[in-house]
């Protein structure tokens, strides 16, 4: 999922670098993250319609660590995931020792309220959810699904972890509504701006309503006692210069551009038999194959033309429901995404004849 690094604002990130080391380093850090940066999320959040301030703000290494700590805060240790889910934290909630219970989710048919209420009457500790452009379908929840959400997670007493690192991600500065918006504090609020600024700053946060803040710091401190104040600081500054927003209006409009010319390539380049989402922006979208394609010839067989497929076999709960791949298009330009498409399709046709003579 990540952006095309063509893309991502590194001259201005280190303009505002160069600013920031002509400041006095501090010789201390603050376990819960620098205070301007807090004061700046809890700005930006507030003027998004979502009650939140800088004391509940705890800055993160990416979206990972704040995964991390809230995890290693619950007492109970069962969590209810969407499957397919995040690997990354799949893999974190299971070596932590937590027991998964799996959401089924479908990019093409959107969440079985009916399945999570079953799902959620096993009363997990916690629910973490990617409400918009999920990774790894690309499906963002409509709001009647999000007011359902919400009324079971009511119901059953479960807590609720919202990742929403892209509800900002479309464009003419509309915003995907979110769990936190209508839940209030009691939505846990993970976000990040480590895809859509420059990965490497690995920088994230959590809200959390007051009275869990202080646990949260203290397992971040168990873990890294606190993060690096000079890259805090150069994400303070860069939104402080008012260059975050004038980045995401750009980067929207260039993968608005990528988004539609995927689409087209798909349109006119994939056989019968394929279907895809329509995400309507972010980053990436979920295609699904023909079950007479193994999944694993095709990895083989686009491995050969240089083309990466990530198998997603390992981020549901229980039996994959879905036969397919994610298409990265925010990540190759127009035309190598067009080129790379031509290879799949190909790819695809010349596999299912194979299948479909084997069957004769």
């Amino acid at each position: 999922m990540f952006i095309d690094p063509e893309l991502l604002p590194t001259e201005r990130i280190a303009e505002c670098a160069r600013s920031v080391l002509r400041e006095r380093m501090p010789s201390q850090y603050d376990a819960q993250g620098y205070r301007p940066l807090r004061e700046a999320i809890a700005r930006r959040l507030s003027a998004r319609g979502l009650d939140v301030e800088a004391d509940e703000v705890i800055i993160t290494t990416g979206s990972q660590q704040s995964l991390d700590i809230v995890a290693r805060s619950l007492v109970g240790r069962r969590i209810a995931v969407e499957s397919p889910v995040y690997g990354y934290a799949k893999l974190l909630f299971e070596t932590l020792g937590h027991e998964l219970v799996g959401l089924h989710l479908d990019p093409f048919r959107g969440i079985d309220l009916e399945q999570w209420d079953r799902a959620l009457a096993r009363r997990p500790a916690l629910a973490y959810l990617i409400t918009s452009f999920q990774n790894p379908t690309g499906y963002s929840y409509t709001s009647a699904e999000l007011r359902g959400v919400l009324a079971l997670a009511e119901r059953h007493g479960v807590a609720l972890l919202e990742d929403d690192w892209g509800s900002d991600m479309l464009s003419d500065g509309e915003y995907r509504p979110m769990l936190r918006m209508l839940g209030g504090k009691r939505v846990l609020y993970v976000n990040s701006f480590t895809k859509k600024l420059l990965p490497s700053l690995r920088i994230g946060f959590v809200a959390a309503p007051p009275e869990l803040v202080p646990t949260l710091v203290a397992m971040k401190r168990l873990s890294t006692l606190g993060n690096a104040w000079l890259t805090e600081a150069v994400v303070a500054e860069f939104l402080d210069r008012g260059y975050y927003d004038t980045h995401l209006q750009t980067l929207q409009r260039a993968l608005d551009v990528r988004y539609a010319a995927c689409l087209d390539a798909l349109d006119e380049l994939m056989p019968d038999g394929v279907r895809w989402t329509r995400p309507g922006g972010g980053p990436t979208l979920w295609l699904e194959l023909p079950r007479s394609i193994a999944y694993d010839a095709i990895e083989a067989h686009l491995a050969r033309r240089g083309i990466h497929v990530t198998n997603a076999s390992a981020a549901y709960v229980g039996d994959p429901h879905l036969h397919g791949f994610r298409i990265a298009y925010a990540y190759l330009p127009e035309a190598q995404m067009r080129a790379a498409l031509t290879i799949l399709g190909d790819a695809i046709r010349t596999l299912a004849h194979g299948a479909a003579g084997a069957q004769r």
